[in-house]
């Protein structure tokens, strides 16, 4: 995601906050550091200044480095211990040795050994790549979903969806049926560069060049010519560019097509969550924008004569503002807190 378009992190955690105190949860667990920590793979030093936006980004390599230490540190096996690199490289079929430069900080993993690192250890395809900023949002975005589903309407735009992820609407049909098609690594990436080459387009309605695209990292459009030809991956720095220079999600390259899709749909049902809340109770909106808790507070604790009175008198100032119509006189309740939840089932 472009740094411009990315929401206010402060903005985001406060949201979070709202919605599980509506739901019932602790907001301090939710919200746990370690927790945080745990889904982004920030370390959690790290994690206030990322929140508050003061956060200096590390070097690609370092900031791969360090999520992977932090995968094995967090993610062992049944016995409480660190997965070894021959473990964890057998998954997908490569010697424990070709994992030494990623342990150690001295180097880039191939683009494949990326993919498998993650897949093994079951975290998101941009985990290893993603900055801080981009994945603290997908944590706080994970941690507020609450209990997903498929979301209706919008979610059931083919077309949307295949923009979205790179996937064909033919097989995402296949992929919400259960049944996703498996390529290569090597061609996912390619039809996925060229979805977005083929979809993003210049001001002029043309494709970015590859000299351009590769510029944007300090590479030669060359660089590229391969991996559009279908003959080879891209290293893992050129994979992360693309994805910069696109604006799009740092796994849209490796993600598989379930993944990819899910991401999308949890990405729209965000959407539908904060169209929702824009065409809320008229009722919760007033209280929410007025300062009239403390006098909900002292209502509740008048006679039912006294609440017609308040009714009247309300009515009285309302003809002398121009406002029509006479609403019901609502039957007195045992208190303030009665009012909060008619006023929260008002609108069913």
């Amino acid at each position: 995601m472009r740094a411009a378009d990315r929401p206010d992190l402060r903005a985001v955690r406060a949201r979070v906050v709202a919605l599980a105190e509506r739901c019932g949860q602790d907001p301090a667990h939710v919200l746990a550091v370690e927790r945080l920590s745990q889904l982004s793979g920030v370390e959690p030093a790290l994690l206030p200044g990322v929140l508050d936006g003061t956060a200096a980004e590390l070097p690609l390599c370092e900031r791969v480095h360090r999520r992977f230490l932090r995968l094995r540190a967090t993610r062992r096996d049944k016995h409480g211990r660190e997965w070894s690199l021959a473990a964890i490289a057998e998954d997908f079929d490569a010697p424990g040795a070709s994992l030494g430069p990623l342990n150690a900080g001295t180097g880039l993993p191939r683009l494949g050994h990326a993919a498998g690192v993650q897949r093994f250890f079951g975290v998101y395809a941009g985990f290893l790549l993603a900055d801080s900023k981009s994945a603290v949002e997908r944590a706080l975005a994970t941690t507020g979903s609450g209990p997903g589903g498929r979301a209706e309407g919008p979610a059931d735009d083919l077309e949307r969806l295949s923009y979205l992820t790179g996937i064909t609407p033919q097989d995402i049909r296949l992929t919400l049926d259960g049944n996703p098609p498996r390529l290569p690594l090597k061609e996912q990436v390619r039809r996925r560069f060229e979805h977005l080459r083929r979809t993003r387009l210049r001001e002029d309605g043309q494709p970015h060049s590859l000299s351009a695209i590769a510029g944007s990292f300090d590479a030669s459009g060359q660089s590229l010519t391969r991996l559009t030809r279908g003959e080879g991956l891209p290293n893992l720095a050129a994979a992360a560019g693309i994805q910069r220079f696109y604006g799009v999600e740092s796994g849209f390259l490796l993600a598989d097509d379930t993944e990819a899709l899910a991401g999308a749909l949890a990405g729209i049902e965000r959407e539908l969550r904060s169209s929702e809340r824009n065409a809320e109770n008229p009722m919760l909106a007033v209280l929410r924008a007025h300062d009239v808790r403390s006098i909900v507070t002292r209502a509740g604790r008048l006679s039912p004569g006294g609440w017609k009175a308040l009714a009247d008198y309300l009515d009285d100032l309302l003809a002398r503002e121009g406002q029509l119509g006479r609403p019901a006189v609502p039957r007195p309740p045992g208190g303030a807190e009665d009012i909060d939840r008619s006023a929260e089932g008002g609108a069913s």
